[in-house]
């Protein structure tokens, strides 16, 4: 399995650090305006929310361009598709292979054999959709094939309750370094897996992202 090494991608990272330390200075500020009772700082900490959401989908981005850049091209087309999704609480699970092969751990599904587009990957997961269920696997720019089956995490969760989706995307992270994405239709959260962990993210709309 391939370790995660560290990259630099400006300007998101840039933006990141930026957010971070306007954050710290917000926290100091109304740290300091506490001791002054006629000051009410609600305001202040709603803004300060705010920032946190702002970091949150910028770090979203940032990571994920960072564990998928070198591996496809169409990483900006894939987080709209997230965020139209998530927002529309559909359920999804895609499988973005990295350097391992797969075919031996996915228990085949469809074949799709077609170039990324938003409108395909969206109508894949639409609600009552045959192919709705099971994972899309996406190989390069290609959609390779939908209704994958994946292995389940076998490990865990320390009491947490986790989902069907989920755990296929535990599992197969815990075996290879692919990168899984998992929308919960319950929820509309989005979350991906990579190395046999789960990280919660809110991907910026590409339209919304920075610009070198």
């Amino acid at each position: 399995m391939t370790t995660i090494t560290p990259c630099d991608i400006s300007p998101l990272k840039t933006k990141v650090k930026e957010t971070i330390a306007a954050i710290l200075d917000d926290l100091e500020a109304g740290s300091d305006a506490l001791d002054n009772e006629s000051t009410c700082m609600l305001n202040r900490f709603a803004h300060i929310r705010e920032q946190f959401l702002t970091l949150q989908s910028l770090a979203s981005s940032f990571y994920l361009n960072c564990y998928l850049s070198p591996y496809t091209e169409i990483y900006e087309q894939l987080s709209a598709s997230i965020v139209h999704m998530a927002n529309r609480r559909h359920g999804a699970l895609v499988v973005i292979q990295r350097n391992d092969p797969l075919d031996e751990l996915l228990q085949p599904g469809i074949g799709i054999r077609a170039q990324f587009t938003n409108a395909l990957l969206e109508s894949i997961f639409f609600p009552g959709n045959p192919l709705h269920d099971g994972g899309v696997l996406i190989r390069g720019n290609e959609i390779v094939s939908a209704a994958n089956i994946l292995p389940l995490s076998r490990r865990s969760t320390r009491g947490q309750k986790l989902g069907t989706r989920h755990r296929a995307a535990l599992g197969l992270s815990e075996r290879t370094d692919a990168l899984v994405v998992v929308l919960s239709e319950e929820t509309g959260h989005a979350s991906f897996a990579l190395e046999g962990k789960l990280y919660p993210f809110l991907p910026v709309h590409p339209d919304k992202a920075p610009t070198p």
